[in-house]
């Protein structure tokens, strides 16, 4: 499992993102020997090999590539399985203050925005294929550019009054994140249906090549409300009731380092990586309309919305 992305199978870079020469690899000659071995009965000892192979990103100093890249270095290792057994599942929570942190929520009033599906956050990203010149692929800092599908200026994308970022403190030292990603809301809408988006971001701090830091995303996903019980049955909300909401992500490997800032984008859409919800409720690819809807996180004893990450501990 590389850093790559779908049509840069191999390479050591993904969006803005460089990983160092150790990341590029020639799939061809690992398939060829794989094949060799198990279909031509060649002893070239590859059974001998971990049955797993990640590529842990991180570790780099962060300094601009020639290529205008960052760099963020990382290695590969050979694991026993996945997901990683010594792996520690670790709640970050969303707090009303906007924070996130390992600390239960307590009292504090919800997080609101409005939806407007004739506006939705543009996609800066991603781990997708097949996107035709929509959009790009990988990790890119997390702010509008012009040739961004929907940017209407450069202004980062937590400026937007649609995407609720909730941010740690800087880390301590560093941590290594490895293996699924859940991100857990409880929400309420104004509609009868909408989306909830979820974006895991590394906050690098300012430097000389950054002044401004860098904001590079690392995964995110989406739930559409109507299917938040069964992809199979669909179930519209009742306006003001408060769900609950489950939002994986991809996997991921990645040392967070000391200094940088865990960082969760909360939002109702993320275009063209995902197709706009009308919020109306009407049948799928059948909405004759658009409906702006209120939408609110819950980020309480009660309500204790999260994302939960995989922390390897430190041998």
């Amino acid at each position: 499992m590389g850093p790559w992305t779908h049509t840069g199978l191999g390479q050591s870079f993904a969006g803005e993102a460089e990983f160092g020469p150790e990341a590029k690899v020639d799939i061809s000659q690992l398939e060829l020997a794989w094949m060799d071995r198990w279909l031509k009965g060649i002893q070239n000892g590859v059974e001998k090999e971990g049955p797993v192979r990640i590529f842990v990103m991180g570790g780099g100093d962060g300094h601009k590539t020639p290529e205008g890249r960052l760099f963020v270095g990382g290695h590969w290792r050979t694991e026993r399985e996945w997901p990683l057994k010594r792996a520690v599942d670790t709640p970050y929570y969303l707090h009303a203050d906007h924070s996130l942190g390992t600390e239960k929520p307590r009292a504090g009033k919800p997080s609101q925005y409005k939806f407007d599906p004739k506006n939705p956050a543009p996609s800066i990203g991603g781990n997708v294929s097949s996107q035709m010149g929509a959009m790009e692929a990988g990790a890119f800092d997390q702010h509008c550019r012009p040739e961004v599908l929907g940017c209407k200026d450069q202004q980062s994308l937590s400026k937007r009054s649609d995407v609720l970022v909730f941010q740690s403190e800087p880390l301590k030292e560093d941590m290594e994140v490895t293996g699924p990603l859940v991100v857990t809301l409880w929400a309420s809408s104004s509609a009868p249906d909408t989306d909830f988006t979820a974006k895991l971001v590394d906050v690098y701090p300012p430097s000389k090549d950054f002044p401004d830091g860098v904001k590079l995303n690392i995964g995110d996903s989406i739930v559409r409300a109507r299917y938040r019980d069964s992809l199979e049955k669909a179930t519209l909300m009742k306006p003001g009731q408060i769900y609950k909401f489950r939002i994986e992500l991809y996997p991921t490997s990645i040392l967070l380092a000391k200094g940088h800032r865990i960082r969760v984008d909360i939002s109702s859409s993320n275009f063209p990586r995902f197709d706009v919800n009308p919020n109306t409720g009407e049948p799928l690819n059948q909405n004759t309309k658009t409906a702006v809807a209120t939408n609110t996180i819950y980020h309480d004893a009660e309500h204790p919305s999260n994302i939960v990450l995989p922390v390897i501990p430190k041998q």
